[in-house]
């Protein structure tokens, strides 16, 4: 594989002593360390896997990095984002993630970008005047999963992907023309009810850093040309096995051609609800816990709840709701089995002038995954 960025000046006295343990790699050498000096890198996502591909390419040489975050540091980032501290809950990501950069090599340029990776704001960043060599896919999600693969084939330069869930990780590269994409591998996006995220599904810590060094590791071989690059080829690793496997695939003639970007959020089957405000199964328990329990609306049917419910929860099942009987006014939490219904719920309490709703992500599922007590009406009988 040629090299994918051309060489820049040469090195600075401070940078050969920078890198003086990688100049001497094998095939490596002055020429690769200054291909990644000049290289320009957008990487997607500041959380558990940008958080550790970022500093990572940093350190290696990459003489430009842009990242695109919209969230800001929580409590329950800081086990497995390791770039963000204590002292930067409250703040941004990416503004994080910069001055975690800047510690380790000031002279690494980074630009933020805090705001979701949409079609307008990717449309923003690569046609607002800076030039990308690579694109970095670090989402926990499949909208911008599909969305960084179509606007890496639009700006006809690769992309490297990463994913990470539970004890599983997965690393490929995307390039249109050298290669089979992501749509390749992926045709159909799962359904999303079937889809998991890190926050319903759980992650090991650890599988961050894993994932995230193997990300920057392919943007190194493809900017510099070393080594070969996982084109056509799905590298997955099982933590509890400490086993990994390789996927081969091909390029498909069933794979649309991409000629624009799309509404990612139809196509992959997801209700767009940035209206609506959630709460964690973490702070719903943690507010128990605390001799704080708030108000809970379980929107399930009654069998459902008879067989598994949330203590001193009311129920009101969602076709009541819809059919106009609606719960005492005040602040509710509303949950369902996953969460679901429970969007559909804060929608309707919403429209019948109730303000302070939110809804339980991933449900009871997620309370009693974190710890949460739960109780069953052959409990309470006994």
């Amino acid at each position: 594989m040629s090299p994918l960025v051309e060489p820049g000046p040469p090195l600075e006295a401070d940078r050969i002593a920078r890198y003086s343990r990688q100049l001497m790699l094998p095939g490596f050498g002055e020429t690769a360390q200054r291909r990644l000096a000049a290289s320009r890198v957008l990487v997607l996502g500041a959380g558990g896997l940008g958080s550790a591909v970022v500093p990572a390419l940093a350190a290696a040489g990459v003489g430009t990095i842009g990242v695109i975050d919209d969230d800001a540091v929580e409590l329950s980032n800081l086990h497995r984002q390791l770039s963000h501290g204590v002292s930067d809950i409250g703040r941004p990501k990416v503004d994080s993630l910069a001055d975690t950069v800047a510690e380790i090599d000031p002279g690494c340029r980074v630009l933020t970008y805090e705001m979701r990776a949409r079609n307008t704001s990717l449309n923003l960043i690569f046609h607002g005047g800076e030039q990308w060599d690579l694109l970095v896919d670090g989402s926990d999600n499949f909208p911008t999963r599909y969305l960084a693969n179509d606007m890496a084939v639009l700006a006809g330069i690769p992309l490297v992907w990463g994913s990470i869930l539970r004890f599983h990780g997965q690393v490929g590269v995307s390039w249109h023309g050298h290669g089979p994409t992501y749509r390749d591998l992926f045709p159909v996006p799962p359904a999303a009810d079937e889809a998991l995220s890190c926050e319903l599904g759980g992650v090991l810590p650890t599988l961050c850093g894993t994932i995230g060094s193997l990300v920057a590791t392919e943007a190194i071989k493809l900017i510099t040309g070393v080594g070969e690059p996982l084109i056509g080829r799905v590298l997955v690793y099982d933590a509890l096995t400490a086993r990994t496997r390789e996927i081969a695939y091909e390029v498909s003639d069933e794979t649309p051609e991409i000629t624009d970007l799309i509404d990612y959020d139809l196509f992959c089957g997801v209700s767009s609800d940035d209206d609506l405000v959630s709460v964690s199964a973490a702070e719903v328990l943690q507010r128990v816990r605390a001799g704080a329990a708030p108000r809970l609306l379980d929107v399930r049917e009654p069998h459902e709840a008879a067989a598994r419910r949330i203590p001193d929860s009311t129920l009101l099942p969602l076709g009541d709701l819809r059919a106009g009987v609606m719960p005492e006014a005040g602040p509710v939490i509303v949950y369902c089995e996953m969460d679901p219904r429970a969007r559909a719920a804060v929608r309707i309490l919403r429209e019948h002038g109730f303000p302070d709703v939110v809804y339980l992500v991933g449900g009871i599922q997620a309370y009693a995954a974190v710890g949460g007590d739960t109780i069953s009406d052959r409990e309470a009988v006994q």
